[in-house]
């Protein structure tokens, strides 16, 4: 795709908010002095009390004339650090400038072409530290609200599909095996096919989509805005497996046999307890299983299969977005109070601040610098927890200060259900099964610079690989991973 030449600005002496008035077409170019001069515009929400008690998407997504305003603020920059910032390396200012100029197709068409799933990006990425914390408008105000943006345009993309048939590539004749269907499984898929790989998709659950549709709450990537996506990329050709547990339905190895290479993306789903007294009793769930049974099983449904408890008082142990995500959860499933607890202070906080400011609006407690040091519980059920105030001290080997007990502090918080978000770890199903794979000390596989494991042909990214992040890196885990197997396919990597 070429790059767009933006033509030399015509001033315009009308306001910009009288601009947007006339058909996108007849709009002037704007002044670097205006642009400078527009504020960033704010997401539309829901009421904090009325969401507080539904499962409906919180951000409502900017309307198109406050999308073309806030793209009109992009400096486009002779050098876009915003890209650099793009784990999956998305083309921000092309995408942007030709939404500016009222060309969503093309905008689509220039972002659909170096994301694979933008609707999920522009909803849960964390823009804040990536591209939009090196974005230079944001060295004099805020930063161009890149994720807003990206959102709309994915948005529009899909409520108006491109009526001309897509161009397939020509086949390759080869086939790949992508294990998960998570981020990095399907980012790999998709640009696989569209180099022209057979790609099959084996996903353990019944219904793909990985850590998205089973991790992510509604409210905050909708269960349909996923299948959008996922259906998308099965118009491109990827075939999609469910119920297929690899390392039991088969194993790595006849995968191996059976397709040209095989790209390992199930993620890092174990989840991790705090092991003090008291967390075998009724009442505590791990994080993992407690958003997995209302996100994927409709545990919020009574009538449901895999029903969820509803705790009147909920403590949630951890700081980072799948707490949020627990907490807010257990609000909308009626507890009269919902409670974070978390060992170390606000500014220490793993979450989005987004996701830590919608919290707070919608009445989740905080119960900050506190650790728990014991379940109780009467008739193996749960009462309360036990904690202790922390103090930060010195900075650990991650560079923050370590949290230490404070002596003759404890207290107890009294809850009906306690939910642990403390991380995950590697799952040992796949790779304990698969001899000859390589794996770190903490259970992760290895890879070299190409993203290959010890297996020749077999690559591998995402979770299962760094460790327990963010949806963005896995993606471009997965993006990268592509890249690699198509050059081995071809022949410019070595098979071994």
């Amino acid at each position: 795709m070429t790059e767009p030449v933006r033509q030399p600005p015509a001033v315009d002496p009308r306001p910009i908010e009288e601009r947007l008035d006339h058909p996108l077409g007849e709009r002037a170019p704007i002044t670097p002095r205006e642009r400078m001069t527009i504020l960033r515009q704010l997401m539309p929400e829901q009421d904090a009390d009325e969401r507080s008690h539904n499962f409906g998407e919180v951000n409502l997504g900017l309307p198109e004339k406050l999308a073309i305003l806030e793209a009109e603020r992009c400096l486009l920059c002779k050098n876009p650090t915003c890209i650099d910032g793009c784990p999956v390396r998305v083309n921000i200012p092309r995408f942007i400038d030709l939404m500016a100029r009222g060309d969503m197709r093309a905008a689509a068409d220039s972002l659909l072409d170096d994301n694979a799933l933008p609707c999920v990006t522009g909803r849960v990425c964390p823009q804040e530290t990536q591209c939009e914390g090196v974005c230079l408008r944001g060295r004099r105000g805020d930063p161009v609200a890149i994720g807003y943006l990206e959102r709309f345009v994915a948005d529009w993309a899909a409520s108006h599909p491109n009526g001309a048939p897509a161009n397939a590539p020509a086949s390759t004749g080869r086939s790949v095996a992508v294990i998960g269907s998570g981020p990095a499984g399907l980012t790999a898929a998709g640009e696989l096919a569209k180099r022209g790989h057979s790609v099959t998709v084996f996903e353990a659950f019944h219904a793909p989509g990985g850590v998205l549709i089973y991790g992510i709450p509604e409210f905050r990537l909708p269960k349909d805005v996923v299948k959008q996506e996922i259906e998308r990329l099965e118009g491109l050709g990827v075939r999609i497996e469910p119920n297929t547990i690899v390392g039991k339905t088969y194993t790595l190895d006849e995968l191996r046999g059976r397709f040209d290479a095989v790209f390992i993306a199930v993620g890092a789903g174990l989840p991790v307890f705090m092991n003090v007294p008291g967390e075998n009793l009724k009442g505590v769930y791990s994080a993992n299983e407690y958003l997995t049974r209302v996100n994927l099983m409709g545990a919020y449904d009574p009538n449901s299969d895999t029903p969820v408890l509803k705790g009147q008082r909920v403590a949630v142990v951890g700081g980072g977005n799948v707490a949020m995500d627990a907490v807010r959860t257990a609000r909308r499933l009626g507890a009269e109070e919902a409670i974070i607890v978390y060992r170390r202070g606000e500014d220490e906080l793993p979450a989005r601040r987004e996701e830590f400011h919608h919290a707070q609006q919608e009445g989740i407690r905080f119960e900050l610098l506190a650790a728990p040091v014991e379940v109780l519980g009467e008739n193996g059920w749960v009462t309360a927890l036990r904690c202790v105030r922390m103090e930060l001290g010195e900075p650990d080997e991650s560079g923050r200060r370590r949290p230490q007990p404070v002596d003759g502090s404890g207290f107890v918080i009294d809850c009906d259900m306690v939910v642990v978000a403390i991380g995950t770890r590697s799952n040992p199903l796949l790779t304990a099964s698969s001899a000859g794979l390589k794996v770190n000390e903490w259970g992760y596989i290895e890879t070299d610079g190409a993203g290959m494991t010890s297996i020749p042909g077999v690559f591998a990214g995402g979770d299962i690989v760094r460790g327990a992040a963010t949806v963005i890196l896995a993606m471009g885990d997965g993006k990268r991973a592509a890249a690699a197997i198509d050059a081995y396919l071809l022949g410019a990597l070595p098979a071994d």
